[in-house]
C-alpha cells in the first residue's frame, strides 16, 4: 500500500467464466465491484480472451465482431490477452477446441503482484489453488469472484469468495432490466438466511449496491449494503428441498414486491434456483452453462451495452 492507496488487480479467465455461468458478464460492473475498496486505485485490468484464428481470416463478421467487442472492453480500461483456438481431433473423430489461458493468467499474477495488495481472480477454475496460495504467502489477499462449476478447495483458499449472481448488475436476471436491481418490481438475487420449517416462510438476504462493507452482513446494521425480504414456501419452486434451507450455497432468483404488512419491506416471488454451491441440483432451473449456438452468434457480430466507470486505472506493468 503507497500513500494510504491500495493497488488492486483484476485478472478474468474469460473463457472459464463464459462457459460456467457468466455469459454476458458486464465488465463495468466487475471494475466498480473491484474497486469498491476506499482509496482503491486499480493497477492491472487483465482479461484472457479466446480468438479463433481461424474463423479470423474467413468470417468477416465474426472477425468485425470480435474486434469491436474487444474494442468495447479496452475502452473502460481493460487489457486484452488473446489465447489461440487450437482445434484437435478426439478418439471419436469429432474437431474440437481449446483454448486454455491458465499458465499465462498464472505467470503474470505472480509477477505482476509485486506492486499489488489485493487481487481479484475471476474464475471457479481449481488449477489456480496453488497460485492463490503464492500469492498470500507473498502477503497479498486475494479474493475469487465466479458463477457456476466453482472449484469447492478455491472457495475455502481464497481469503474471500463471491458469487458473481449476488452482484448487483453484474449479469442480467430474467425480469425486467428497465428496473434497477433492488427496486419494487425488480427480479434480483440472493441467499436464503433463515428458514422457519415449522411455519412454512423465511427470509432472503440479498445486496442493495456495490459497497466496501460487504462485511457488514446483519442488514439491522445502518452501514450494511444489505437488505432481506420475507419469503414463503407457495413462493418456492417445487423441487427444492426445503430441509436444505437455510443455505449460502443456493442462489434464489426472485421477484420483489412491497410487503403487506411491513411498511417499506419486500416480499420474494416466484423464486427459482439459478445455481447451488452445494454439489446438488435440487431445484435447480434448467439452464445451460455454455452459451447457446444463437448465443454464439449473437456475441460474434454484437457489441454490449458497457459503461466506462470514472475511475483512475494505471495500465503499465
Amino acid at each position: 500500500m503507497s500513500n494510504g492507496e491500495l493497488h488492486i488487480g483484476v485478472y478474468v479467465d474469460a473463457e472459464n467464466v463464459r462457459y460456467n455461468g457468466g455469459y454476458a458478464m458486464r465488465y463495468d460492473v466487475l471494475r466498480r465491484f473491484a474497486a469498491r475498496e476506499d482509496q482503491a486505485r486499480l493497477l492491472r485490468l487483465n482479461t484472457y480472451m479466446a480468438v479463433d484464428g481461424e474463423r479470423m481470416k474467413s468470417d468477416r463478421e465474426y472477425r468485425e465482431g470480435i474486434r469491436s467487442y474487444q474494442q468495447a472492453v479496452r475502452d473502460l480500461g481493460w487489457k486484452i490477452i488473446e489465447k489461440p483456438v487450437r482445434w484437435f481431433v478426439d478418439d471419436e473423430g469429432n474437431r474440437v477446441s481449446k483454448a486454455n489461458a491458465d499458465l499465462d493468467l498464472a505467470v503474470d499474477v505472480m509477477l505482476q503482484s509485486e506492486r499489488l495488495d489485493q487481487l481479484l481472480l475471476v474464475t471457479g477454475d481449481g488449477d489456480f489453488l496453488q497460485v492463490v496460495r503464492a500469492l498470500q504467502n507473498k502477503g497479498c489477499r486475494v479474493e475469487v469472484l465466479a458463477f457456476r462449476n466453482v472449484s469447492r478447495e478455491l472457495q475455502h483458499e481464497a481469503d474471500a469468495f463471491y458469487s458473481g449472481y449476488l452482484v448487483p448488475g453484474l449479469l442480467p436476471t430474467r425480469g425486467d432490466m428497465r428496473v434497477p436491481w433492488g427496486e419494487m418490481g425488480s427480479r434480483i438475487r440472493g441467499i436464503c438466511i433463515r428458514w422457519e420449517a415449522d411455519r412454512g416462510f423465511g427470509f432472503i438476504r440479498f445486496l442493495t449496491g456495490i459497497s466496501a462493507r460487504l462485511w457488514v452482513t446483519d442488514t439491522r446494521h445502518e452501514d450494511s449494503p444489505y437488505d432481506s425480504a420475507f419469503v414463503h414456501i407457495s413462493d418456492l419452486p417445487r423441487e427444492l428441498d426445503t430441509d436444505d434451507l437455510p443455505s449460502r450455497d443456493i442462489i434464489l432468483e426472485f421477484d420483489i414486491e412491497p410487503s403487506e404488512t411491513e411498511k417499506g419491506g419486500f416480499i420474494a416471488r416466484r423464486c427459482s434456483v439459478v445455481n447451488r454451491y452445494d454439489g446438488r441440483n435440487g431445484g435447480m432451473s434448467k439452464l445451460s452453462d455454455r452459451p447457446t449456438a444463437a448465443d454464439e452468434e449473437e456475441a460474434a457480430v454484437e457489441i454490449p451495452e458497457l459503461d466506462a466507470a470514472p475511475l483512475e486505472v494505471e495500465t503499465s506493468a
